[in-house]
Order: structure tokens, then C-alpha cells, then sequence
């Protein structure tokens, strides 16, 4: 038993450190970490239970499990985490009342009554539904295998066995908080637990088999969902030709500033094409930021942030800096305060690229909502001002 918890606690642990490290990514999207606290449930249900050993083999079916005196009821009771949409951990117990298998040879009084059993087994979780498909608050139907290892009890004939098992669970959504499941199993256990001599059976009769089929409910505690997160590289990923292209752009027209400076020279009265250059280095650079945080994403979003000082430092321009929430979350007044913190953190950015700090001017605009997904509104613009 002491060796039983042990590895429990050791799976316990791993799970957890897995879910710090790694989200379950779908659809260019990660979901952020909650916190230990979150993501629990409780679960309750009534099963129906098939026992079959070597004492039913090879009887041409007279002892067949699926014959009252070997299929009987049971409850049961869980509780567990989910540490990522699609890896969780259970710890359930089911209590059962079955009969020896040979009590319908003329058995009475308690004997005849039953004989009485636990099992109670630790559970690894998979939401393939998830895993594979993408993580959805709203999707109705989870398919969730799961495979684990426990101890039961023959509570007449008092003793134990270990066990393995594994089954899949079906998970059907009713509200935010509680869903309809059904589950099917099989538990295969050491030795006779079902209190009957011990066989000689080989295979699948060389132990215990307890299969069942469960109808119960699920009610989830603290924080039921997942915040998405955007995933900044594969945002960058899809506009790297955009940026690519405005940094060819800024580089054509750092050279024909050049080629500017040296007619000035010559001609200073004449009027230049200048205007054209600014038109290309009008164009904003945005740089994203997580979910709640006033740190900056990428450190990928910056190179082009240093073009963008580079040319204003050169040419003594002004810059514009401008700060964004995503109105999905939080209130008002809290995406304004963030809006405004992370257009300070750029330009805490720019001065440590040279850039005076007289010559920046930052804003927030609150929460909007003018790019989609709503997630890529989590940023901060920079721009070249007149």
C-alpha cells in the first residue's frame, strides 16, 4: 500500500510538472496555466459490475457472468485535476456488492447474500477530444481514455489484491460546471478477490476480471476553463512577409534619405521628395503581449522596433506609441491601466535604443476589439509621427 501511494504521488508530481512546462497547442493557440487550486472535480455514479475467473471457464456458459449471481450493482465516488486540457489525474473508489461464484449451488444466509468488495485505483487521464481536436469550452461530448493501477478488498474473506485497469470515459457537457458521464472499464486483479478458491486458469482466467459499465455526474470546482493565449511566433509566422517587406522598404528608404541629405547640400532652397519616405516609415510595428502581462512577448517583436528607432533617431523624429487590451476580458478600467503600462514598457524600450525620452509620446486606448482573433489585440503600436 505504502509502495502504491508513493507511485501515486511520484505520477502526481510529474503531471504537474509537465503542466507548467507544456500547453496543449490547437489551432495556432496555447492555453495558459491555471493555478494549483483550479481545475478539480468531483464525480459520483452507479455502475453495474461483471465478474469472471477460471471458475466460470470452460462451463459451456452455465456460470456465465452475464447471469445474475455474477453481474451486480455498485457505486461509486472520484475525485481529481486536470493539470492541461488534455492530461488529468483521478483517484476513485467503487464500492461493490457481488456474490461468490458458486453461490447458486445451494448456498444460504450470508454467503447467499453476497460477498462485499472496494477497489479503489489511482487514474491517468487523456482527453483525446482536446488533444487531438483542440481545446473547447463549449464542446459537448469529451472522449477521455485512461488506464491506472490500485488495491482491492474482499471485505468477507479479508484480504487484498492489486490491481491494473483500464477503460474510457465519456464525458457529456450540461453546463459550465457539471456533465453527464458514462464510463466502461475493466479492472484485472490479482488472485481469487472474489472469494472463491484460487483457479488454475491461464490467460485471461488467471486472475479476477471485474468489468463495469457506469452512468454518473461530474461537477467541476474552481476554475472550470482554459485561458487561450496567443502564440506569438506563429503570429509572426503568418506576417513575416509583411515585415520582411517593410524592412526592405526602410532600407530603400534610408538610402534615398541619403541621396536627399547630399542634394541638400547642393541645392538647400530646393524642395525634397521626402514626403514619400515618410509615407513608408509611417506604417505602425505592433508588439504583442500575453494575456494580463505588461512584458513584452517576443524579443523578435523589437527588431523591427529598432528600425523604427533607428530612422527616427536619425532624422529626429518623433514617435508615437500606442497601447491595447483586448475588450474580452477584464473591465474597463483595467484594460485602460494596461493599455497605458504597456505602451510605458516600449518606450522604456526605444530609450534604451537612443531615442529621447521628450520624443516619445505614449497613449492607451483600453480594451478593442479591431483585430481577430480577439488575442491579437494585446499589443502595442509604434509609429513615426509628423
Amino acid at each position: 500500500m505504502k509502495k502504491f501511494l508513493m507511485v501515486l504521488a511520484f505520477a502526481g508530481a510529474s503531471f504537474a510538472s509537465f503542466a507548467q512546462s507544456n500547453s496543449i497547442v490547437a489551432n495556432k493557440s496555447s492555453v495558459a496555466t491555471n493555478s494549483f487550486w483550479n481545475n478539480w472535480f468531483v464525480q459520483a455514479g452507479f455502475d453495474w459490475n461483471m465478474w469472471y475467473s477460471d471458475q466460470e471457464h470452460g462451463h459451456d456458459l452455465t456460470k456465465s457472468p452475464f447471469k445474475g449471481f455474477r453481474s451486480v450493482p455498485g457505486v461509486s465516488v472520484a475525485v481529481g485535476k486536470w493539470f492541461t486540457p488534455g492530461l488529468g489525474l483521478r483517484l476513485k473508489a467503487q464500492g461493490i456488492w457481488g456474490r461468490r461464484v458458486d453461490s447458486d449451488n445451494g448456498l444460504q444466509g450470508e454467503e447467499k447474500a453476497g460477498t462485499k468488495y472496494w477497489l479503489l485505483n489511482g487514474d491517468a487521464l487523456f482527453n483525446l477530444s482536446n488533444m487531438i481536436v483542440g481545446y473547447n469550452p463549449k464542446r459537448v461530448w469529451n472522449l477521455i481514455p485512461f488506464f491506472g493501477a490500485g488495491i482491492g478488498r474482499n471485505m468477507n474473506e479479508d484480504f487484498y489484491g492489486m490491481d491494473l485497469r483500464v477503460g474510457i470515459l465519456n464525458e457529456f457537457r450540461v453546463s459550465k460546471a457539471v456533465a453527464i458521464n458514462f464510463e466502461l472499464g475493466w479492472n484485472r486483479i490479482e488472485g481469487d478477490i472474489d472469494g472463491s478458491g484460487s483457479g488454475t486458469g491461464r490467460g485471461w482466467v488467471s486472475h479476477d476480471n471485474n468489468l463495469y459499465a457506469e452512468v454518473g455526474l461530474t461537477y467541476s470546482l474552481g476554475k472550470k476553463t482554459w485561458d487561450v493565449t496567443p502564440d506569438v511566433d506563429a503570429i509572426n509566422a503568418e506576417h513575416q512577409a509583411a515585415v520582411d517587406a517593410l524592412n526592405a522598404k526602410l532600407r530603400d528608404a534610408e538610402n534615398e534619405n541619403a541621396n536627399l541629405r547630399t542634394q541638400l547640400k547642393a541645392q538647400p532652397k530646393t524642395e525634397t521628395i521626402t514626403q514619400s519616405v515618410k509615407e513608408l516609415i509611417s506604417t505602425p510595428v505592433s508588439v504583442f503581449f500575453e494575456l494580463n502581462k505588461t512584458n513584452v512577448a517576443s524579443e523578435k517583436d523589437l527588431v523591427n522596433v529598432r528600425a523604427i528607432a533607428k530612422y527616427a533617431k536619425d532624422n529626429n523624429r518623433k514617435i508615437l506609441v500606442t497601447g491595447y487590451a483586448d475588450s474580452a476580458t477584464g473591465t474597463p478600467e483595467i484594460n485602460h491601466n494596461l493599455s497605458v503600462k504597456r505602451a510605458e514598457i516600449v518606450k522604456e524600450e526605444l530609450v534604451k535604443m537612443g531615442i529621447p525620452a521628450e520624443n516619445i509620446t505614449t497613449e492607451g486606448k483600453g480594451g478593442v476589439e479591431q483585430l481577430s482573433p480577439i488575442s491579437f489585440n494585446r499589443r502595442a503600436t509604434v509609429q513615426i509621427t509628423d
